[in-house]
Parts: structure tokens; sequence; C-alpha cells
């Protein structure tokens, strides 16, 4: 069954400092969760029906960093895709095997106190990471779950490099 289920289309975003570290941040844990130490991810999140992605990724990122005060540096010209373990499947009553993403890598503008996981969207949107940091993108594969792992070698690939780029 699983093979006949399509793909969720979500943004993902590379947001990075200035001097090329990205952000992540650490997944809060679901009731009856155990605490996984690859719990950490950039933010993503679903296009709506109609949305382009683009805008898709701004609002995305705001719902769930806060953060508004970007610049964009380059949109991966893929979309990535990653299946869903089998017991995560539930997740969307059947509908989705995994998600297929579009990514986006900006350069964050503004100071970190603007950063706030703990009520993004000005406290709109209900809190989905309990910490972040800046990470090194040779770094990101390691420390996301292991379904995510080869599109996140894909994306610290492309954007490495381009990420160091505007470092002063």
């Amino acid at each position: 069954m699983k093979g006949a289920l399509l793909y969720r289309p979500c943004v993902g975003i590379a947001l990075v400092n200035r001097i090329g570290e990205a952000f992540i941040g650490h997944r809060k844990p679901k009731r009856n969760e155990t605490l996984d130490p690859r719990s950490w991810q950039m933010p993503q999140g679903g296009v709506d029906p109609g949305e382009d992605p683009l805008t898709a990724a701004k609002r995305e990122l705001w719902e769930e960093t806060n953060v508004k005060n970007v610049a964009l540096i380059a949109e991966h010209p893929d979309w990535l895709s990653y299946d869903l373990p089998d017991e995560a499947l539930g997740r969307w009553a059947g509908r989705y095997r995994g998600q297929t993403q579009k990514w986006f890598l900006f350069r964050f503008v503004g100071a970190d106190s603007e950063i706030n996981v703990d009520h993004p969207a000005d406290g709109a949107y209900s809190a989905e990471f309990d910490q972040w940091r800046w990470e090194r993108f040779e770094r990101l594969p390691d420390v996301v779950v292991p379904f995510k792992r080869q599109v996140y070698e894909t994306v610290a690939a492309a954007f490495a490099p381009l990420a160091r780029g505007g470092a002063r």
C-alpha cells in the first residue's frame, strides 16, 4: 500500500547566520515518545493549496521560529523526497507515504533575539521546537532522524558553499 501513496508537498528552509551556520531546532517530543539525540531538524512544513513554495517557506519559517528578517540566497533546483518509516505512516491517516520538499537557503539578517521557538509567529502557533542552535552544514546529516538523512546530505552539499559566501 505504501507504494501507492503520494508524497505531501512541503518546503524546507536552511536559515544561515552571518558565518554560514544553519539554524536547527530540536523537535519537541510527543507524549510517550523516547528522546532521540537525532531529533534536530531545519524548519519545514506543508505547502497550502494554491500557495507558491517561496511564500510557503517564508510562512513556515515565521510559524516555527518567529523569523521574518531574511534574504533569499538560493532555491534548490529539485524537489527532494523521503519516505516515512512504517510506524509513522498513520500520522497523515494513510494519505501520504512521505514528503517531497522544495528547499530554500536564506541568510538571517536579524538579531538572534528575533528567534523565538517557544512562542513562534508572535505566539499564534504552538511550539514545534523546544530548543535551537546554529550548526555547521557538514554536521546536519548526523543530527536528523535517519529517514531524513539523505535529503540533509543533499541540502548540505548544495547549500554549504553558498552559505559561507556571505560571511564577513
